[in-house]
C-alpha cells in the first residue's frame, strides 16, 4: 500500500463521502438518509471472500467452480467473512471476475489466479465506466462507453481503445472452496478525468 493511499484513509469520514458523491463513486442506496458506512468503503483485503454483486445471487459467496472458462465476466464485491461486511460503498471496490483458459495466461497473471479465475477492478481507467461488455471473438473485456479493451489473460492490459492503463489486478486464493482474496489491488485503481488529474488510489 502506497503512502498516498494510507493518508487518504485518515481523512474525516464526511470528507471522504463528500468526495465520492461529487465524483459519482458512492454506490446508490435505498434511502437518501443512508450513507455508506466506513467498513463498506475499505478496499478488498486479504482473506475476504467474493460475493455476487447483482441478480438473484446478489450477496451469495462465489464458489471456485462456478464459472466456465472464457465466458462473460461477472461483477463481485469483497466481503469480510467474519463480520459479513460487504465492501460495496464505492464503485472503486467493484471487481470483475472471470475464468481464463490457463493455457493462454501470462506467467504474471497465473501467479494471481486460482483455478483459472482472475479478478480485476471493474472500473475502466479511461473515464470510469463499468467494464460490463465481453468481446467473445477475441476473449477480452470491453468498456461500453468508449470501447477500450483489456486482455484478462495478460494482466488486463489495454489492447484497444483510449484507456490509459490496465485494470488493477486483485490476487486470489481458495478459502474453503470459495473465491478468496489473497491481497490488495495491485496496480492503479481509478480513472482519468478529461482535463483533471486522474481519480483513484
Amino acid at each position: 500500500m502506497g503512502t498516498k493511499q494510507k493518508n487518504e484513509r485518515t481523512l474525516p469520514r464526511r470528507d471522504v463521502l463528500g468526495g465520492l458523491c461529487v465524483t459519482g463513486l458512492a454506490v446508490p442506496v435505498a434511502s437518501t438518509s443512508q450513507i455508506p458506512d466506513e467498513a463498506s468503503l475499505i478496499p478488498p483485503k486479504e482473506n475476504d471472500v467474493l460475493v455476487h454483486s447483482f441478480g438473484d445471487d446478489s450477496g451469495k459467496v462465489i464458489r471456485i467452480d462456478e464459472l466456465a472458462a472464457d465466458t462473460k465476466q461477472i461483477f463481485a464485491w469483497a466481503m469480510d467473512p467474519l463480520s459479513g461486511n460487504v465492501r460495496n460503498g464505492t464503485r472503486l471496490n467493484q471487481v470483475v471476475l472471470i475464468r481464463v483458459d490457463v493455457s493462454r495466461m501470462s506467467e504474471a497473471t497465473a501467479s494471481k489466479s486460482i483455478n483459472g479465475l482472475v479478478a480485476y477492478s471493474g472500473v475502466c481507467s479511461h473515464t470510469g465506466c463499468d467494464v460490463t461488455d465481453w468481446n467473445s471473438e477475441f476473449l477480452r473485456f470491453q468498456c461500453p462507453c468508449h470501447e477500450s479493451q483489456f486482455d484478462p489473460a495478460d494482466g488486463a492490459r489495454v489492447v484497444g481503445g483510449p484507456a490509459p492503463w490496465q485494470l488493477a489486478a486483485l490476487p486470489l486464493k481458495e478459502i474453503e472452496g470459495n473465491v478468496g482474496v489473497a491481497g490488495e489491488f495491485e496496480g492503479r485503481v481509478g480513472f482519468q478525468q478529461p482535463g483533471l488529474s486522474p481519480f483513484g488510489i
